[in-house]
Protein backbone atom coordinates (compact mmCIF):
# COMPACT_ATOMS: atom_id res chain seq x y z
CA UNK A 1 0.00 0.00 0.00
CA UNK A 2 1.34 3.42 -0.95
CA UNK A 3 2.19 5.63 1.99
CA UNK A 4 0.55 9.05 1.99
CA UNK A 5 2.98 11.87 1.26
CA UNK A 6 3.18 14.83 3.63
CA UNK A 7 4.90 18.15 2.99
CA UNK A 8 5.46 20.68 5.78
CA UNK A 9 5.75 24.12 4.24
CA UNK A 10 7.65 26.01 6.92
CA UNK A 11 9.23 23.04 8.65
CA UNK A 12 12.12 25.20 9.95
CA UNK A 13 9.82 27.27 12.19
CA UNK A 14 8.88 26.50 15.79
CA UNK A 15 5.64 24.67 15.00
CA UNK A 16 7.05 23.11 11.83
CA UNK A 17 10.00 21.63 13.69
CA UNK A 18 7.70 20.21 16.34
CA UNK A 19 5.44 18.61 13.74
CA UNK A 20 8.41 17.27 11.80
CA UNK A 21 9.90 15.66 14.91
CA UNK A 22 6.58 13.92 15.63
CA UNK A 23 6.10 12.69 12.06
CA UNK A 24 9.69 11.78 11.28
CA UNK A 25 9.51 8.81 13.64
CA UNK A 26 6.63 7.19 11.78
CA UNK A 27 6.80 4.55 9.05
CA UNK A 28 3.18 4.85 7.89
CA UNK A 29 3.73 8.13 6.02
CA UNK A 30 6.35 9.60 3.71
CA UNK A 31 7.67 13.04 4.60
CA UNK A 32 8.61 15.19 1.62
CA UNK A 33 11.06 17.99 2.39
CA UNK A 34 12.24 21.00 0.47
CA UNK A 35 15.89 21.93 0.15
CA UNK A 36 16.82 24.71 2.57
CA UNK A 37 17.95 26.88 -0.34
CA UNK A 38 14.50 26.58 -1.94
CA UNK A 39 12.28 27.29 1.07
CA UNK A 40 11.24 30.63 -0.39
CA UNK A 41 11.13 29.41 -3.99
CA UNK A 42 7.50 29.76 -5.01
CA UNK A 43 7.87 27.42 -8.00
CA UNK A 44 9.31 24.59 -5.91
CA UNK A 45 6.79 25.08 -3.12
CA UNK A 46 3.93 25.05 -5.63
CA UNK A 47 5.27 21.82 -7.10
CA UNK A 48 5.56 20.06 -3.76
CA UNK A 49 2.21 21.27 -2.41
CA UNK A 50 0.40 19.82 -5.42
CA UNK A 51 2.38 16.57 -5.41
CA UNK A 52 1.49 15.34 -1.91
CA UNK A 53 -1.56 14.01 -0.14
CA UNK A 54 -1.46 16.61 2.65
CA UNK A 55 0.44 19.88 2.86
CA UNK A 56 0.82 21.31 6.36
CA UNK A 57 1.36 25.06 6.38
CA UNK A 58 3.50 26.38 9.24
CA UNK A 59 3.88 29.90 7.93
CA UNK A 60 2.97 33.48 8.79
CA UNK A 61 -0.53 34.41 7.64
CA UNK A 62 0.58 35.99 4.36
CA UNK A 63 2.78 32.99 3.58
CA UNK A 64 -0.13 30.65 4.24
CA UNK A 65 -2.38 32.62 1.91
CA UNK A 66 0.28 32.46 -0.78
CA UNK A 67 0.64 28.70 -0.31
CA UNK A 68 -3.12 28.16 -0.59
CA UNK A 69 -3.13 30.17 -3.82
CA UNK A 70 -0.69 27.59 -5.23
CA UNK A 71 -3.21 24.74 -4.92
CA UNK A 72 -4.35 23.37 -8.25
CA UNK A 73 -4.64 19.68 -7.36
CA UNK A 74 -8.18 19.03 -6.07
CA UNK A 75 -6.97 15.91 -4.27
CA UNK A 76 -4.36 17.59 -2.06
CA UNK A 77 -5.52 18.38 1.45
CA UNK A 78 -4.32 21.49 3.28
CA UNK A 79 -3.83 21.75 7.03
CA UNK A 80 -3.03 25.35 7.93
CA UNK A 81 -1.44 26.16 11.30
CA UNK A 82 -1.59 29.95 10.85
CA UNK A 83 -4.46 32.24 11.82
CA UNK A 84 -5.23 33.08 8.18
CA UNK A 85 -8.20 30.76 7.67
CA UNK A 86 -9.51 29.91 11.13
CA UNK A 87 -12.79 31.70 10.58
CA UNK A 88 -12.83 31.56 6.78
CA UNK A 89 -15.71 30.18 4.76
CA UNK A 90 -14.93 26.81 3.19
CA UNK A 91 -12.49 25.82 5.93
CA UNK A 92 -13.19 23.30 8.67
CA UNK A 93 -12.04 24.15 12.18
CA UNK A 94 -9.59 21.52 13.41
CA UNK A 95 -10.79 21.03 16.99
CA UNK A 96 -12.23 17.50 16.77
CA UNK A 97 -13.79 17.59 20.23
CA UNK A 98 -15.53 20.96 20.00
CA UNK A 99 -18.85 19.78 18.52
CA UNK A 100 -20.56 16.50 17.67
CA UNK A 101 -19.71 15.63 14.08
CA UNK A 102 -16.59 17.80 13.97
CA UNK A 103 -14.33 14.79 13.36
CA UNK A 104 -16.38 13.75 10.37
CA UNK A 105 -16.11 17.25 8.93
CA UNK A 106 -12.33 17.23 9.38
CA UNK A 107 -12.06 13.80 7.80
CA UNK A 108 -13.92 14.84 4.66
CA UNK A 109 -12.50 18.35 4.27
CA UNK A 110 -9.92 19.53 1.77
CA UNK A 111 -9.08 22.58 3.86
CA UNK A 112 -8.62 22.38 7.64
CA UNK A 113 -7.44 25.17 9.95
CA UNK A 114 -5.51 24.18 13.06
CA UNK A 115 -6.83 26.00 16.16
CA UNK A 116 -4.85 28.56 18.11
CA UNK A 117 -3.38 27.61 21.48
CA UNK A 118 -5.30 30.16 23.57
CA UNK A 119 -8.59 29.45 21.75
CA UNK A 120 -8.17 25.71 22.33
CA UNK A 121 -8.03 26.22 26.08
CA UNK A 122 -10.81 28.80 26.10
CA UNK A 123 -13.17 26.77 23.92
CA UNK A 124 -12.62 23.63 25.97
CA UNK A 125 -13.86 25.61 28.97
CA UNK A 126 -16.71 27.66 27.57
CA UNK A 127 -18.16 25.86 24.53
CA UNK A 128 -19.97 23.14 26.55
CA UNK A 129 -21.68 25.75 28.73
CA UNK A 130 -22.92 27.79 25.77
CA UNK A 131 -23.93 24.70 23.79
CA UNK A 132 -25.95 23.32 26.72
CA UNK A 133 -27.50 26.65 27.68
CA UNK A 134 -25.84 26.74 31.10
CA UNK A 135 -24.58 30.22 30.23
CA UNK A 136 -26.50 32.59 27.94
CA UNK A 137 -25.03 33.58 24.59
CA UNK A 138 -24.78 37.20 25.73
CA UNK A 139 -22.78 36.43 28.88
CA UNK A 140 -19.86 38.90 29.18
CA UNK A 141 -16.77 36.69 29.20
CA UNK A 142 -13.22 37.63 30.13
CA UNK A 143 -10.09 35.54 29.59
CA UNK A 144 -6.82 35.83 31.48
CA UNK A 145 -4.15 33.55 30.06
CA UNK A 146 -0.42 32.96 30.28
CA UNK A 147 1.79 31.03 27.87
CA UNK A 148 5.38 29.94 27.80
CA UNK A 149 7.61 32.14 25.66
CA UNK A 150 7.87 29.51 22.91
CA UNK A 151 4.41 30.66 21.87
CA UNK A 152 6.00 33.82 20.51
CA UNK A 153 8.08 31.94 17.94
CA UNK A 154 11.77 32.11 17.12
CA UNK A 155 12.30 35.78 17.89
CA UNK A 156 10.85 35.63 21.39
CA UNK A 157 12.60 32.32 22.10
CA UNK A 158 15.92 33.87 21.09
CA UNK A 159 15.26 36.90 23.28
CA UNK A 160 14.57 34.78 26.35
CA UNK A 161 17.53 32.51 25.61
CA UNK A 162 19.72 35.61 25.50
CA UNK A 163 18.29 36.78 28.80
CA UNK A 164 19.04 33.42 30.37
CA UNK A 165 22.62 33.38 29.11
CA UNK A 166 23.27 36.81 30.62
CA UNK A 167 21.39 36.20 33.83
CA UNK A 168 23.26 36.76 37.08
CA UNK A 169 22.02 36.94 40.63
CA UNK A 170 21.85 40.72 40.22
CA UNK A 171 19.94 40.64 36.92
CA UNK A 172 16.18 40.33 36.81
CA UNK A 173 14.55 38.83 33.74
CA UNK A 174 11.05 39.46 32.52
CA UNK A 175 9.24 36.81 34.58
CA UNK A 176 5.72 37.80 33.55
CA UNK A 177 4.13 40.39 31.29
CA UNK A 178 0.70 40.99 29.83
CA UNK A 179 0.28 42.14 26.23
CA UNK A 180 -2.40 42.75 23.62
CA UNK A 181 -3.40 45.87 25.51
CA UNK A 182 -4.86 47.53 22.44
CA UNK A 183 -7.41 44.67 22.44
CA UNK A 184 -8.75 43.10 19.26
CA UNK A 185 -6.18 40.29 19.49
CA UNK A 186 -6.16 38.04 16.42
CA UNK A 187 -7.52 35.10 18.43
CA UNK A 188 -10.68 36.88 19.59
CA UNK A 189 -12.68 36.39 16.39
CA UNK A 190 -11.91 32.67 16.50
CA UNK A 191 -12.90 32.49 20.17
CA UNK A 192 -16.23 34.20 19.60
CA UNK A 193 -17.20 32.25 16.50
CA UNK A 194 -16.65 28.76 17.85
CA UNK A 195 -17.82 29.43 21.40
CA UNK A 196 -21.20 30.69 20.24
CA UNK A 197 -20.92 33.92 22.23
CA UNK A 198 -22.92 36.90 21.00
CA UNK A 199 -20.08 39.34 21.72
CA UNK A 200 -16.28 39.07 21.64
CA UNK A 201 -14.69 37.99 24.92
CA UNK A 202 -12.31 40.39 26.62
CA UNK A 203 -8.96 38.64 26.20
CA UNK A 204 -5.80 39.50 28.16
CA UNK A 205 -2.85 37.25 27.21
CA UNK A 206 0.49 37.13 29.00
CA UNK A 207 3.89 35.50 28.62
CA UNK A 208 5.91 33.96 31.43
CA UNK A 209 9.55 33.04 31.88
CA UNK A 210 9.09 29.36 31.07
CA UNK A 211 9.52 27.77 27.67
CA UNK A 212 6.25 25.95 27.17
CA UNK A 213 2.96 25.36 28.91
CA UNK A 214 -0.21 27.39 29.22
CA UNK A 215 -3.04 28.29 31.61
CA UNK A 216 -6.23 29.83 30.26
CA UNK A 217 -8.51 31.26 32.97
CA UNK A 218 -12.17 32.17 32.48
CA UNK A 219 -13.72 33.80 35.57
CA UNK A 220 -17.50 33.54 35.84
CA UNK A 221 -19.36 36.08 38.02
CA UNK A 222 -22.43 33.87 38.29
CA UNK A 223 -24.14 36.34 40.63
CA UNK A 224 -24.92 38.44 37.55
CA UNK A 225 -27.39 35.78 36.38
CA UNK A 226 -31.02 35.56 37.51
CA UNK A 227 -30.69 31.82 38.12
CA UNK A 228 -26.99 31.10 38.59
CA UNK A 229 -25.92 27.48 38.06
CA UNK A 230 -24.06 25.72 40.84
CA UNK A 231 -20.45 24.68 40.47
CA UNK A 232 -21.54 21.06 40.22
CA UNK A 233 -23.95 21.83 37.38
CA UNK A 234 -21.15 23.59 35.50
CA UNK A 235 -18.76 20.73 36.14
CA UNK A 236 -21.25 18.05 35.06
CA UNK A 237 -22.02 19.92 31.84
CA UNK A 238 -18.36 20.10 30.86
CA UNK A 239 -17.52 16.57 32.00
CA UNK A 240 -20.46 15.07 30.10
CA UNK A 241 -19.65 17.08 26.98
CA UNK A 242 -16.16 15.61 26.77
CA UNK A 243 -16.96 12.17 28.13
CA UNK A 244 -14.85 9.52 26.41
CA UNK A 245 -12.45 12.02 24.85
CA UNK A 246 -8.80 11.04 25.13
CA UNK A 247 -7.23 14.43 24.61
CA UNK A 248 -9.67 16.62 26.55
CA UNK A 249 -9.64 15.68 30.21
CA UNK A 250 -11.88 17.23 32.86
CA UNK A 251 -10.27 17.12 36.29
CA UNK A 252 -12.35 15.83 39.23
CA UNK A 253 -14.50 18.46 40.92
CA UNK A 254 -13.41 19.72 44.34
CA UNK A 255 -10.31 17.52 44.35
CA UNK A 256 -7.44 19.31 46.06
CA UNK A 257 -4.94 16.75 44.79
CA UNK A 258 -4.92 18.54 41.43
CA UNK A 259 -3.20 21.46 43.20
CA UNK A 260 0.40 21.56 44.32
CA UNK A 261 0.44 21.72 48.13
CA UNK A 262 -3.34 21.97 47.91
CA UNK A 263 -2.95 25.56 46.71
CA UNK A 264 -1.23 26.07 43.35
CA UNK A 265 -2.29 25.00 39.86
CA UNK A 266 0.98 24.47 38.02
CA UNK A 267 1.35 25.51 34.40
CA UNK A 268 3.66 22.83 32.96
CA UNK A 269 2.07 19.59 34.17
CA UNK A 270 0.88 18.43 30.73
CA UNK A 271 3.88 19.60 28.72
CA UNK A 272 4.97 17.28 25.90
CA UNK A 273 1.46 15.82 25.61
CA UNK A 274 -1.53 16.43 23.35
CA UNK A 275 -3.85 16.86 26.32
CA UNK A 276 -5.89 19.85 27.41
CA UNK A 277 -7.13 19.59 30.98
CA UNK A 278 -10.17 21.53 32.18
CA UNK A 279 -10.66 22.51 35.82
CA UNK A 280 -13.79 23.90 37.49
CA UNK A 281 -13.43 25.85 40.72
CA UNK A 282 -16.58 27.27 42.30
CA UNK A 283 -18.05 28.85 45.41
CA UNK A 284 -21.82 28.47 45.50
CA UNK A 285 -22.15 30.84 48.44
CA UNK A 286 -20.56 33.77 46.66
CA UNK A 287 -21.87 32.57 43.29
CA UNK A 288 -18.45 32.68 41.64
CA UNK A 289 -16.66 30.16 39.45
CA UNK A 290 -13.38 29.91 37.61
CA UNK A 291 -12.75 27.70 34.62
CA UNK A 292 -9.13 26.89 33.82
CA UNK A 293 -7.62 25.03 30.89
CA UNK A 294 -4.06 23.70 31.07
CA UNK A 295 -2.25 22.61 27.94
CA UNK A 296 1.09 22.59 26.19
CA UNK A 297 1.10 25.52 23.78
CA UNK A 298 3.34 23.42 21.51
CA UNK A 299 1.23 20.27 21.96
CA UNK A 300 -2.57 20.44 21.88
CA UNK A 301 -2.01 24.14 21.26
CA UNK A 302 -0.09 23.64 18.00
CA UNK A 303 1.90 20.66 16.70
CA UNK A 304 0.08 17.95 18.66
CA UNK A 305 -3.26 19.20 17.42
CA UNK A 306 -1.87 19.28 13.87
CA UNK A 307 -0.79 15.64 14.07
CA UNK A 308 -4.19 14.70 15.51
CA UNK A 309 -5.92 16.49 12.63
CA UNK A 310 -3.56 14.93 10.10
CA UNK A 311 -4.42 11.46 11.38
CA UNK A 312 -8.13 12.20 11.04
CA UNK A 313 -7.68 13.61 7.53
CA UNK A 314 -5.80 10.47 6.48
CA UNK A 315 -8.25 8.08 8.14
CA UNK A 316 -5.61 6.88 10.61
CA UNK A 317 -6.12 6.17 14.31
CA UNK A 318 -6.28 9.55 15.97
CA UNK A 319 -3.59 8.91 18.57
CA UNK A 320 -0.79 7.85 16.18
CA UNK A 321 2.39 9.75 16.98
CA UNK A 322 0.79 11.32 20.06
Amino acid sequence: MTKPKIFIDGEAGTTGLQIYSRLNQRDDIELVSIESSQRKDATERRKLINAVDVAILCLPDDGAREAVSFVTNPKVKILDASTAYRTAQGWVYGFPEINPGQREQIASAQFVSNPGCYPTGFLACIRPLIAKGILPHNFPVTINAVSGYSGGGKNLIQKYDTFHEKQTTETSLYPYGIYGLQFGHKHVQEMQKYSGLASPPLFVPAVGDFEQGMLVQVPLPLWTLDNPPSGEVIYDAIANYFQGEKFVQVAPFRDATVLRDGTFLDVIAVNNTNIVQVFVFANDTTKEALLVARLDNLGKGASGAAVQNLNIMLGFPEELGL
